[in-house]
């Protein structure tokens, strides 16, 4: 096992940003003088069943911690996605049927694989404490929170100017995903920097019922195959990781100059001073970004 500095070192690689900074250092000396892994969550909410690059942004970072030894805890949000994330809307997510979901679980797993250890996966269903739940649990899980905190978030507080309807069963969403930290018993929840609100009530849970808080960390969002934009499949400007090679090559091919270098470090394993050598020779003429993209 690496130190705990050398561990963070590697895995500090493309976060934009982790809350509390200190304390992930604290976990990792604390997994290493224990010769105890830590305990990596992602949670997933299968709405469609199709993954794009801009998903295995954080899935390759889960694939970082099970090489330095961590326990990675796949949850799989059969419940959450019948509530839908309000991250980053700005209205409503259709609702979808909890058959829906668990179809699409089944396709999104299989792609989940190609970048994640199997092996080295816990993967669970939130709906085995959500379905199990009396209306007295539920409403003593909504009591950890205010509606002045819930409109801190930038999402719902545009959509309340604006007068747009903000449904109370949204106000759930992130206290659900907050509590899959508690059952799960989170060392760290990875997510992109749109579920900050989220993780963070995973750690105000956890505190509230004397469990050791987890540690978010948080990775950049992908920009798109046309520069502008956060990856998405009903945008069009996505990678899916199972299109034909020809074609993601083509695609890749195509991207604007620009984001190369923030591709190189979130999709790649290649070492910081060679992506640096890369952007430079690109920048100073020596390589054609087509050999860039190329490589």
């Amino acid at each position: 096992m690496l130190s705990a500095q050398e561990q963070l070192d590697i895995l500090m690689r493309g976060v934009i940003e982790v809350v509390p900074e200190a304390e992930l250092l604290k976990k990792l000396e604390n997994s290493v003088a224990k010769k105890q892994p830590l305990r990596i969550k992602l949670g997933v909410d299968p709405t469609a069943p199709d993954v794009h690059l801009g998903h295995t942004v954080v899935m390759r970072k889960l694939a970082q911690f099970q090489k330095l030894g961590h326990q990675v805890i796949l949850i799989v949000g059969d419940y959450t996605a019948t509530v839908g994330d309000p991250s980053g809307r700005s209205s409503a997510r259709p609702r979808l049927t909890h058959a829906e979901v668990l179809e699409n679980a089944k396709t999104y797993q299989e792609q989940f694989f190609k970048v994640v250890n199997r092996e080295q996966t816990e993967i669970v269903y939130n709906g085995d404490w959500f379905k199990t739940m009396t209306f007295d649990q539920i409403t003593q899980l909504m009591g950890q929170i205010t509606v002045a905190q819930m409109l801190e978030r930038e999402d719902f507080q545009n959509r309340y100017r604006q007068g747009n309807p903000i449904s109370l069963h949204e106000f759930l969403y992130p206290l659900m995903q907050g509590y899959d930290s508690l059952k799960i018993n989170s060392d760290v929840e990875l997510g992109g920097t749109d579920q900050k609100f989220n993780v963070l009530r995973g750690r105000d849970i956890q505190i509230n019922e004397g469990q050791e808080p987890q540690i978010g960390l948080f990775m950049p969002i992908l920009l798109g195959t046309d520069g502008k934009i956060k990856m998405s499949k009903s945008v069009g400007n996505y990678i899916g990781i199972n299109e034909a090679p020809d074609v993601m090559f083509h695609k890749i091919y195509n991207i604007p100059d620009e984001i190369m270098e923030d591709w190189f470090i979130l999709l790649t394993d290649l070492p910081n001073s060679e992506i640096d050598k890369i952007i430079g020779d690109v920048k100073s003429g020596v390589l054609s970004p087509s050999d860039a993209k190329n490589r």
